[in-house]
């Protein structure tokens, strides 16, 4: 993840390109360090470069990084023809290279001709089985046609393999929200949570999903990873502390007080409820009034 520091230079970086202020490559490289989508960015600066043959020679080999970076930045702004300049200019210099092979099948993803893109991304998969970036290109193919069943089978197939892939889990998980298959996203969500257990967003994540698919004891175990939210981002998750409201007050409309296993409730409860008014008192102290009425017809005021 590219955190704040990170993002600031980078657009101060930016800003001073757009502006004339020189330094494209070092944008061009930061922009790759950080695996960040700024097409539109990349497409102009890098044009320039390319377009310049002495600040194109000036780069030695990096010139054909260059050239693979705007192919692909070219290919998220549909501007075709660069894209294809810059793939037939790395053909040449790299006739056998399967990096270049893929780049050919994401230009057929590009023009929207999905069965020669298909064609081109199994036979890279014959050549090398473990080419991690040509499986996950598939299941974007599928996706991108709308086959949400075909790319559940490309990904479950993936992590047969590549099981440690958070990526790919999380993808998964996310499908199966989408076609509503809650239980299928919430084994997606144990498996990341047992692989990366201080990750907050995966906890909150799947107790979102227990939440969903309610009844008692998702709703108990859902409240416990609300918990372990708070707990992992030291009580600032706003989501986490409306998800404990909710289930508190969902788990007394279900078990009409009877539920001995929930004796924290009403605590936990009051806790979430004052932490929340206090976020709203200093972020959104207009919403307040809103937030309190809200509270109370769900019941879950102390």
């Amino acid at each position: 993840m590219v955190t704040k520091t990170e993002e600031t230079q980078l657009n101060r970086l930016e800003s001073q390109v757009d502006n004339g202020g020189g330094g494209a490559w070092e944008y061009l490289c930061m922009v790759r360090k950080l695996k960040v989508r700024r097409s539109v960015k990349v497409l102009k600066h890098g044009l320039l470069i390319l377009n310049d043959s002495k600040k194109r020679s000036s780069l030695g080999p990096e010139e054909w990084t260059l050239y693979e970076q705007v192919a692909v930045a070219a290919m998220d702004c549909q501007s075709l023809e660069v894209a294809k300049d810059c793939v037939n200019a790395l053909q040449k210099k790299f006739p056998e290279s399967k990096r270049v092979g893929r780049l050919e099948a994401m230009l057929f993803e590009a023009k929207g001709s999905w069965g020669e893109a298909e064609k081109a991304y199994s036979s890279l998969l014959e050549d090398n089985p473990f080419d991690q970036v040509v499986h996950k290109r598939r299941v974007a193919l599928a996706k991108a046609q709308g086959n949400l069943t075909g790319a559940i089978d490309l990904l479950n197939k993936y992590l047969e393999t590549f099981m440690a892939d958070h990526d790919a889990w999380r993808e998964l998980a996310e499908i199966y929200i989408s076609l509503q298959m809650y239980k299928q996203a919430a084994f997606c969500y144990e498996e990341l949570i047992l692989s990366q257990p201080t990750v907050p967003l995966y906890h909150l994540a799947y107790a979102d999903v227990l939440y969903t698919l309610g009844g008692i004891e998702n709703l108990l175990t859902a409240k416990k990873y609300y918990s372990s939210t708070i707990d992992l981002t030291g009580g600032k998750n706003t989501r986490a502390l409306f998800g404990i409201c909710l289930c508190t007050s969902a788990i007394a409309q279900l078990s009409k007080g009877r539920n001995k296993e929930d004796k924290d409730s009403p605590d936990l409860q009051s806790l979430a409820t004052a932490a929340l008014e206090k976020e709203y008192k200093q972020r959104a102290s207009d919403k307040l009034s809103v937030f309190t009425s809200g509270f109370k017809s769900l019941k879950v005021s102390s």
